[in-house]
């Protein structure tokens, strides 16, 4: 169990189609963390829906240390991850696919580290790189054969959610260098790089953000369209799967 796809807004849905599929509560320190394990195909497939299969947690609320922690404990070590994001800039269009490189942490009261837990030694995690190189590398050849729209690189903003952001907000993190927002990527790829566990983000964006939409956003709006997609992110994971032999 190597490979394990962690599934944002709207992908719970592709769970049905899994063959012997089976869910299992996977125990930690951290609380229970819930996997679909199934499969497509000859693959072994480990899903874990961030919002629940039902989409019912908020962003704030989601317990990533059990879901990293529990990754690792089943063998994982390689996630590709997905996410709906909003455009910091007009060439990111909706229904573009983010290749993410980067990230700007703004989240607020969430625990960033599993390394609080220790009383040993003061340690410290390397974030030069928070994406994995050969991961994402396999994610933009399979994603180029979908014939996708990709932007091979982008600079993710995290807000802690679960509002939308306002247009001040949007104008400041475009001037950091953002390129899109979420409310997710942290801090997930954080711990999955303190459990040495090699991550890569490929994000979709599902409408432009505050202030530059020209309207007021809903989740609604987001949802529909990640749904014109969720299937042709499956599809890009396993085939990055299959290309890389993971």
């Amino acid at each position: 169990m190597s490979l394990a796809i962690i599934g944002g807004t709207g992908l719970g849905q592709l769970a049905t189609l899994l063959e012997n599929r089976k869910e299992e509560d996977v125990e930690t320190p951290y609380g229970a963390a819930q996997l679909v394990m199934g499969e497509w195909g000859k693959r072994r497939v480990i899903f874990l829906f961030r919002h629940g299969l039902n989409h019912i947690i908020p962003a704030h609320r989601i317990n990533y240390h059990a879901n990293i922690w529990a990754l690792k404990n089943i063998g994982v070590n390689n996630v590709f991850a997905s996410s709906a994001v909003g455009s910091l800039k007009r060439e990111i269009k909706p229904g573009d696919f983010v290749l993410i490189n980067q990230f700007i942490d703004f989240t607020k009261v969430r625990k960033g580290t599993f390394f609080d837990d220790t009383t040993e030694k003061v340690q410290y995690s390397d974030m030069t790189e928070p994406y994995n190189a050969r991961l994402r590398t396999l994610l933009a050849q399979a994603a180029e054969e979908k014939g996708v729209r990709l932007h091979h690189s982008g600079v993710y903003v995290c807000t802690e959610g679960p509002r939308f952001e306002t247009p001040a907000e949007i104008a400041a993190f475009q001037k950091l260098g953002g390129d899109v927002v979420g409310m997710t990527g942290v801090p997930e790829v954080v711990l999955a790089n303190e459990l040495e566990i090699s991550y890569a983000s490929l994000s979709v964006a599902t409408n432009y953000a505050a202030g530059l939409a020209g309207k007021r956003l809903t989740f609604e709006e987001c949802l529909e369209e990640m749904n014109k997609w969720n299937r042709v992110l499956f599809d890009i994971f396993l085939r990055a799967a299959d290309i890389g032999r993971l």
